[in-house]
């Protein structure tokens, strides 16, 4: 991440805040040290990553099977 020069950052702030807003981490300073961060105040949403995990889970064929009475019982507590 490259700091922004100060003089330029005050002769280029509206596309500074712009990037800013999308989601971008702008740093400001002099001789490459940052000495400020322009950043929103917008919180961005994550964006949803659809097929994460394809391929990586499955489901039984006996899925939707009776459960065993055993396992039944126990969650009649019991009887």
């Amino acid at each position: 991440m490259d700091t922004v020069p100060i003089h330029e950052a005050k002769s280029t702030l509206s596309q500074l805040v712009k990037r800013a807003a999308g989601g971008e981490i702008i740093l400001i300073g002099e001789n490459g040290k940052p000495e400020a961060v322009l950043t929103s105040v917008i919180k961005l949403k994550p964006r949803k990553r659809i097929g994460l995990l394809a391929g990586k889970l499955s489901v039984p064929d006996d899925f939707d099977a009776p459960l065993p009475d055993d396992v039944l019982q126990g969650f009649m507590g019991g009887k």
